[in-house]
């Protein structure tokens, strides 16, 4: 679905990527780790085109993004959906407007059909159909979380961004959240990549991680892979994490997500 070769990115003396290689397969779940600002953010805006990359090719569904014109770069947009780090709602508007908003722009939906589909994503999330009139300054963190998953996935996205998409939320609604995205893989069958700093969810719901690390993506494999790697920066990132991951890949990830949401309500 989507590849990176050899792919720089600098801002001024400040280099992110360098020489990078991904690949990124289609209905998989892909987890990309690494420090805070290393640059995981943007390399999700240069597959949308939203940022150039310095140097390199980038890939979506074989065709280079850096040559794609203005009508390319919006079919390759609405084939992809975006979960927001901080859910980017419109506070001014309803939720059913927020989760519709895609379909209004990019497609003849009628309203009825925008009402119907925004029923089906909330049903998709865990959300009660009464939830479509309210406002997101009357929903929690984690709800508005919800609707920022059920807005993205309204357009039948071939692949899902998840851009930090447990940052700031308690344990349970982490374990939520992560539940709700390995359920959403399965109903969806969509390719997914999470960018996350929460190991846990990273673990128990991709079925590869990348470390990026230094610029580049070296440290690549399953979740039993990267838990037990001796790599040095592997084990260093992971940290005082590595013993208890080392545990979650010898289990089935609707295992592991079930054992994650009983260790929060308890």
């Amino acid at each position: 679905m989507v590849q990176l070769k050899g792919v720089g990115k600098a801002f001024g003396d400040r280099v992110l990527l360098r020489d990078a290689d991904l690949s990124v397969y289609a209905s998989e779940t892909l987890a990309i780790v690494g420090e805070s600002g290393s640059g995981k953010s943007v390399l999700l805006k240069m597959v949308l085109g939203l940022m150039e990359a310095d140097a390199g090719t980038i890939l979506f569904k074989g065709q280079e993004v850096g040559d794609m014109d203005q009508a390319g770069l919006d079919q390759l947009r609405r084939q992809v959906g975006y979960v927001f780090q901080n859910d980017a709602l419109f506070d001014s508007m309803t939720v059913l407007d927020n989760i519709g908003y895609a379909m209004r722009e990019h497609t003849r939906a009628t309203p009825e059909h925008i009402h119907e589909r925004a029923l089906e994503c909330l049903q998709y999330v865990g959300l009660e159909p009464w939830r479509l009139e309210q406002f997101p300054s009357e929903l929690s963190g984690g709800q508005r979380k919800r609707v920022g998953i059920a807005r993205a996935v309204a357009i039948k996205p071939e692949i899902i961004f998840y851009d930090e998409p447990t940052q700031g939320l308690d344990p349970q609604s982490i374990s939520r959240i992560a539940l709700l995205i390995a359920g959403l893989q399965k109903q969806l069958r969509a390719t997914s990549v999470i960018v996350t700093h929460d190991m846990r969810t990273a673990f128990t719901v991709a079925d590869r991680v990348a470390l990026l690390h230094d610029g580049r993506f070296d440290y690549h494999g399953t979740r039993r892979e990267i838990a037990e790697s001796d790599a040095e920066p592997v084990r260093e990132f992971l940290g005082e994490a590595l013993d208890e991951l080392r545990e979650l890949p010898f289990l089935s990830k609707a295992e592991a997500l079930s054992e994650s949401a009983a260790s929060a309500e308890s």
